[in-house]
């Protein structure tokens, strides 16, 4: 049975470095097998119709195919629709009510809980905030990404030992849960 899926890559097209062309990305997305291939923007997402695999063993197939044909490493998340939507319908956070820009989701390789979040101060970066869901991190900051300085806390290598992390804007999550509806 065939299933919907979007594929996060982390850190490409960003700062002149780690270039994937989307057209390039569509066409090995297609040499993997995989069918109705989309891209979204040039931050690093596309849907997909697979016929086999799961998310971790599409992420990892999709991580060797970007490696052998950009000489560069690249994580990649794999997700269902079903999980998407989840994401979506968990917020914490009156999306209706915010910004796109205010409202951010950092998507995980694997589930974290709290305790890895433990040494933050979270009334010290008040109004700025952020609450775990399942293998994702929704973050509030009402001035946006670029001056916040709990997404730059939220970022430091320890708190992500063990696990890939990338973060998507609120219209990204929600064109990702659009973009993998059957």
């Amino acid at each position: 049975m065939a299933t919907r899926y979007a594929a996060l890559l982390r850190g490409i097209n960003v700062g002149g470095g780690k270039k994937v062309p989307m057209a390039e990305l569509r066409g090995l997305l297609e040499s993997l097998g995989l069918q109705d291939v989309r891209t979204y923007l040039q931050s690093g997402q596309a849907a997909f119709t697979a016929g086999h695999g799961d998310e971790e063993s599409l992420a990892a197939e999709l991580s060797g195919a970007l490696a052998g044909r950009f000489g560069f490493d690249v994580d990649v998340i794999v997700r269902d629709h079903a999980y998407l939507k989840g994401v979506v319908d968990a917020c914490p956070f009156p999306a209706g009510d915010l910004e796109p820009k205010q409202l951010h989701v950092v998507y995980f390789s694997a589930p974290v809980t709290e305790e890895r979040f433990a040494e933050i101060d979270r009334e010290a970066y008040l109004p700025e905030d952020f609450r775990l869901g399942h293998r994702a991190l929704y973050l509030y900051v009402p001035d946006g990404l670029g001056r916040s300085k709990l997404a730059e806390h939220l970022s430091k290598p320890r708190l992500n030992k063990g696990v890939v992390a990338t973060s998507r804007n609120w219209n990204t999550v929600r064109k990702l849960v659009e973009m993998t509806a059957g």
